[in-house]
């Protein structure tokens, strides 16, 4: 009698066979590199060893066929009493006839109403709004022939449908190659409207709950999934279902957008506080470039921390009363403290938190983060840093990174694709770092400033962030505003028992305070490595 167990071995084989070549892919692209890695992985740095391992997996384009592999069955769960919502696909067949019958034996398999709109014999989009029974309240699904859903897909949408009052209910999606071949994964943060604004990464991979009325005046729209999705925004949060749920044929780009030529005029004073000890060299080209920033109101506070260079003194004593004050913070360093007392003393309505060894290399930085500083809905907003060799230093804070906090996209060049340009749109983050942070002076104050007993030094700025998104005030990155940071020139890296021991402490506090060894940030992703600073597959 034949059994109707699954024989497991050909799944085993092939994902041992697939494992074995990526790491001959890793270690053919960078053979010093991958032994390194070993080398951390047998001394037992596991959080190192997985970081530079992350980079070289995904060196391989196998990569993603082992996840598929892995790929769990989407389990669902839906209430005994729920009425099974209406799911109905509309499909433009601008892709040809193979294509659509391709796409329309997929949505049958899972259950899911079609109706196909385009040129060539079918109706307009217009037309076919007349054929939809929307006295069955039906769920809208925008596809292009040749597109497909995983198998339960309908399933995961409909549970999701019974479990949330959301109005638009999007998934993660991937493309299928001229072979069929599932590549290019996009996992997608949650929602993030400010992201949404540079980069639609909804339509063509969601549902829309939308009335004849809201369809009909998007219906003669070349972007009309678009344009219905951006109607319904405003009536609901849209909810993320972490699952691969679509697979299409392709997807819209993201707009990188330009620097604002005209910003909004009379924008608020603003207060730069500037920490710094000795080192006047960075200190003098900082100071600089603030002169040199196309702002109308700004006061410059220095907060000098035992400075006992006597050129570093001599330049402090020279500065202009008028333009920069001097402030004294004597004993150990804390970034905290330093920051909170000239926030005591400012008088701009905005603070600027930067470090002194941030170079400017643009004179619209500030007005750049000043527009998006004043918006209601904003907290913390934390611009673009690059090394002085041109790569990304910061574009946002995510938590969970490393099991703490780290960088995104750190070692980028801006240049490169990156993780669909992320690192070029401007986009709401769980945090962003406080060498260049600008704040409603008010706001800071309202959630008690800069801790200074928990995080005297590391870790401050992404638990100022944590407590302002609390509040309803967001952090925001602002990649238009781009700045050099000659990162840790000053102070130097703490390698010392005491620094050492400080930073462990901090980072407890941060576990403690926040779970960031716990939580998967809600604009990351659990399917994305914790392990590394760029946006790579976790295996």
């Amino acid at each position: 009698m034949r059994s109707n167990r699954t024989n497991p071995y050909p799944a085993k084989a092939l994902g041992f066979w697939l494992t074995l070549s990526i790491h001959g892919d890793a270690f053919r692209a960078d053979p010093r590199a991958y032994l390194t890695a070993l080398w951390w992985r047998l001394r037992r740095k596991r959080v190192r060893s997985r970081g530079q391992f992350a980079q070289l997996f995904n060196h391989s384009r196998r990569i993603y066929d082992l996840w598929i592999l892995r790929e769990q069955r989407i389990a669902i769960e839906v209430c005994k009493d729920f009425v099974e919502p209406v799911i109905l696909a509309l499909i433009d067949a601008s892709a040809g006839q193979e294509a659509l019958e391709q796409t329309l034996q997929n949505l049958s398999a899972e259950g899911v109403q079609a109706l196909s709109f385009g040129k060539g014999g079918f109706p307009t989009l217009v037309e076919m709004t007349k054929q939809i029974d929307w006295r069955s309240h039906p769920w809208l699904m925008p596809m292009s022939a040749g597109d497909k859903i995983a198998p339960g897909a309908a399933a995961a949408y409909r549970a999701s449908i019974s479990q949330s009052e959301a109005t638009i209910i999007y998934a993660d999606d991937d493309l299928l190659n001229q072979a069929g071949r599932r590549i290019a994964p996009h996992f997608k943060p949650d929602w993030n409207s400010e992201l949404f604004r540079y980069f639609d990464y909804l339509s063509g991979a969601c549902i829309i709950r939308a009335s004849r009325e809201e369809m009909e005046m998007v219906a003669e729209r070349d972007e009309w999934a678009n344009c219905l999705v951006a109607q319904r925004i405003g009536k609901g949060r849209p909810l993320h279902i972490k699952q691969m749920l679509h697979h299409r044929q392709m997807r819209p780009l993201p707009k990188v957008p330009a620097t604002p030529d005209c910003l909004v005029k009379n924008l608020p004073p603003v207060t730069v506080i500037v920490p710094t000890r000795n080192r006047v060299d960075l200190l003098a080209t900082c100071l600089a470039g603030i002169t040199a920033t196309d702002y109308p109101n700004m006061e410059v506070i220095v907060v000098d921390n035992d400075s006992d260079d006597p050129n570093t003194l001599s330049f402090l004593n020279r500065l202009d009363p008028r333009t920069h004050r001097v402030l004294r913070h004597e004993g150990v360093f804390n970034y905290s403290a330093i920051n909170n007392l000239a926030a005591r003393h400012a008088s701009g309505q905005l603070l600027c938190l930067l470090n002194n060894d941030i170079e400017v290399i643009e004179p619209k930085w500030m007005s750049t983060m000043a527009v998006q500083a004043v918006r209601d809905d904003v907290g913390a907003v934390g611009a673009r840093l690059l090394y002085p060799d041109g790569r990304i230093q910061h574009a946002g804070v995510v938590i969970g990174m490393g099991n703490a906090a780290g960088h995104a996209h750190r070692f980028l060049d801006p240049n490169e694709e990156g993780y669909f340009r992320r690192h070029a749109l401007p986009q709401f983050t769980s945090a962003v770092t406080g060498a260049c942070l600008l704040v409603q002076r008010d706001r800071f104050f309202a959630v008690g400033g800069l801790d200074e007993r928990n995080f005297p030094v590391a870790f401050n700025d992404v638990d100022l962030c944590m407590r302002l998104n609390q509040r309803g005030w967001q952090s925001l990155y602002e990649p238009r505003a781009t700045l050099i940071h000659h990162e840790s020139v000053s102070r130097g890296l703490d390698r010392d028992p005491i620094g050492a021991a400080r930073f462990a402490g901090e980072l407890t506090a941060l576990k403690k305070l926040w779970k960031a060894d716990e939580v998967v940030d809600p604009f990351h992703h659990p399917e994305l490595t914790r392990a590394s600073e760029s946006f790579l597959l976790r295996l």
